[in-house]
């Protein structure tokens, strides 16, 4: 099978810029598509739900039906045998324990001088749109990775759109994961039509503050479009990875895990990074044989296009010219396998996950060591986070001043006030009586 190979040193400009783009979405060209579905919905809202679902997901939905009923939860709950459930509980367990760490103290405050005190209050978003993902599979991971932080905020209101299956259902994972959260709302529409959808509200799906969750192109185009009406969340756009080793990996390791996230789609980008040459050889020797041995001819198909279109094998002339190619590339998971993971680890600045170690592979943290696995992609890790509680709440600054602390400032304030040319504030502060 053939690999990508490059030797940094010796690409043009064009092709490391292409290295570094990857198959970040360009939303000009699904313009035309997403727009008329997105008015459809804003004009005819259900009628245009079940339209569209027939015609992207074919499945012909009878009017009334979006909502999953009573009757629904109950037969897809009994479709989910104990070794799934065991295995939803206990990712579920390691999630909310890390999200519960990051929970802030709902109000602080500091006296910032004699007198002058200041702080925050923190508050959950009235209500969040969880959007669950279903083209390739089904994935109640991430119903867990998005619903977990925005039931340890308290998020009042949390729903979910998804898909409908074949059968007009909704997968009896994804059933059994918002039954762990206590999440009760689940709405059997995706696509474009689904952002539409809460970003307007129609009769049966409610209007949220907030849509977050992976999807696809025309999903990330209505995000954008619609991001003037809706938060859109976190931008997660194909599937990204690299994998940075040096001489002592192991090659046959350094493989496996080279196709986690090729086999997400032809989309996807998945890199080996190495300063050695002697790796690169036998990790590209170890692909022959991982490669055909994946039994699904769809994911061998995707790891293929993966591998020599936006994955391969990138080699360097040092370590330390490897990790500057990581933090230019910003990628969504990273795993770190040198001979010192936690020497490396503080010259890593951008990265949505940095996994160390042989031993914590992507898979692990896609599905259950806890931290979230619905993290930014297309070099968005340069300056925005994996998702988290923070999503789901927002901050209003607090401010209290004493009589003896107005005194002692009031003077300040307005001499600040006229250097900026604000007349009116200065005298809100001269003026004022007891």
């Amino acid at each position: 099978m053939r690999v990508n190979r490059w030797k940094w040193r010796e690409l043009a400009a064009l092709e490391k810029e292409r290295i570094l783009y990857r198959a970040a979405t360009e939303i000009s060209d699904l313009t035309a598509t997403v727009a008329p579905i997105i008015e459809a919905v804003r004009q005819r809202g259900d009628e245009a739900l079940i339209e569209w679902t027939a015609a992207f997901d074919h499945v012909e939905l009878p009017s009334g039906s979006l909502r999953v009923t009573a009757a629904e939860w109950q037969e897809g709950l009994a479709h989910v045998d104990e070794q799934t459930a065991e295995t939803l509980r206990y990712a579920a367990g390691n999630i909310r324990r890390f999200h519960e760490a990051q929970k802030p103290a709902p109000i602080w405050m500091m006296e910032v001088d004699q007198g002058i005190m200041a702080g925050e209050k923190v508050t959950p978003i009235s209500d969040v749109a969880l959007y669950v993902p279903r083209g390739k599979g089904s994935f109640p991971s991430v119903l867990l990775m998005l619903g977990t932080p925005a039931v340890v905020a308290e998020v009042p209101r949390i729903i979910v759109v998804t898909p409908p299956n074949e059968e007009g259902r909704v997968d009896p994972a994804i059933l059994f994961a918002a039954h762990l959260l206590g999440i009760k709302e689940i709405y059997k529409v995706g696509g474009a039509q689904a952002i539409a959808a809460v970003a307007y509200g129609t009769a049966t799906v409610p209007k949220c503050a907030k849509v977050i969750g992976p999807g696809s192109p025309y999903v990330t185009a209505a995000k954008r479009l619609l991001a003037g009406v809706i938060d859109p969340g976190v931008p997660a756009g194909p599937s990204e990875a690299i994998i940075l080793a040096d001489a002592g990996a192991n090659p046959y390791n350094a493989a496996l895990d080279l196709l986690i996230e090729a086999e997400h789609g032809p989309d996807s980008a998945s890199l080996l990074v190495t300063p050695s040459a002697e790796l690169a050889d036998a990790v590209a020797k170890e692909l022959d044989v991982l490669v055909a041995q994946i039994d699904n001819p769809r994911r061998r198909e995707f790891v293929e296009t993966v591998l020599n279109r936006y994955g391969g094998i990138v080699e360097f002339d040092s370590l330390e010219e490897a990790i500057d190619f990581v933090n230019e590339y910003a990628p969504e998971h990273m795993e770190v396998q040198v001979r010192d993971p936690f020497g490396v680890l503080p010259m890593i600045h951008n990265a949505g996950e940095i996994l160390l170690g042989d031993h914590t592979p992507i898979t692990l943290c896609n599905f259950l060591l806890g931290p979230n696995a619905i993290l930014p992609t297309g070099r968005n890790a340069r300056t925005i986070s994996a998702v988290s509680i923070h999503d789901f709440l927002k901050r209003s600054s607090i401010g209290y001043v004493t009589a003896d602390g107005f005194a002692s400032v009031r003077e300040r304030a307005a001499r600040f006030a006229r250097l900026e040319g604000f007349e009116t504030h200065a005298r809100a502060v001269e003026e004022r009586r007891p």
